[in-house]
């Protein structure tokens, strides 16, 4: 079954898709788009909470194992460009200290 996003992925990454090898996750600039993707890839997105705190501040917790694990970040920059860019550098920064073995951002837009 060949799916729109197919172009972007190697047969390798593919095939972890399908072992678990692969995580997408989502954040909050668009929600469906990230929904959209995992449906055509046949995966359920990675299970991420995206909040602020009292002050305004991003924090970001994600909640399984990403250990080792090509992950891959879905967030635009569209408006406001800045908070959801801030949105995706801590998204890709926690990826980072869990352990993420690669890790891709996919921005079909880039507000700057």
């Amino acid at each position: 079954l060949k799916h729109k996003y197919d172009e972007y992925l190697t047969k390798d990454e593919a095939d972890k898709a399908k072992g678990k090898e692969l995580i997408i996750l989502g954040g909050n600039a668009n929600v469906p788009l990230s929904q959209e993707i995992g449906e055509d890839l046949g995966m359920n997105l990675g299970e991420i909470q995206i909040d602020r705190f009292s002050d305004g501040e991003v924090h970001i917790q994600i909640d399984e194992n990403i250990f080792g694990k090509d992950v891959y970040v879905v967030q635009p920059t569209c408006p406001p460009v800045n908070e959801n860019l801030i949105e995706l550098l801590l998204m890709v920064s926690t990826c980072r200290r869990h352990g993420a073995r690669k890790i891709t951002a996919v921005m079909p837009y880039y507000g700057y």
